[in-house]
């Protein structure tokens, strides 16, 4: 499973984000078997734009287009999220990212660098595109 960050998921959605060429080069070449996810908080925090503006339906179905399965975590993550988030120096959407693919032993698609890092660190696969 490839579980996606905001930072893609937002650029994809919105035509005119400065990463929305990117984001979409990189969701093409993903291997249509490749089942993709997003954690709660991934897909909350993407939603919001789209909610703000009244687009929210729009967002969900694109969202549904693409696949994207919610990635819901089993037991007490509260300890884990925070001993992450203490560990890393990362802000909480970001440990959510790395939660979620270590839950689904899955690879990460992010434009963030700090993230990309930090998964890098844990034995992560990260996709990239571009610079």
């Amino acid at each position: 499973m490839i579980v996606l960050d905001s930072s893609v998921l937002i650029a994809h959605l919105d035509a005119n984000d400065a990463h929305h060429g990117r984001a979409t080069e990189l969701l093409a070449g993903i291997d249509v078997d490749e089942p993709l996810g997003a954690s709660t908080m991934t897909l909350a925090e993407v939603l919001v734009g789209p909610a703000r503006t009244n687009r929210l339906p729009q967002a969900i179905d694109a969202l549904a287009r693409l696949g994207v399965e919610e990635i819901r975590w089993a037991g007490d993550v509260s300890l884990v999220l925070a001993t992450t988030r203490a560990t890393t120096g990362l802000k909480m959407p970001d440990c959510c990212v790395l939660l979620a693919a270590e839950q689904v032993r899955g690879q990460i698609a992010t434009f963030d660098k700090a993230l990309a890092d930090a998964a890098d660190q844990r034995g992560i696969a990260v996709l990239k595109v571009g610079p």
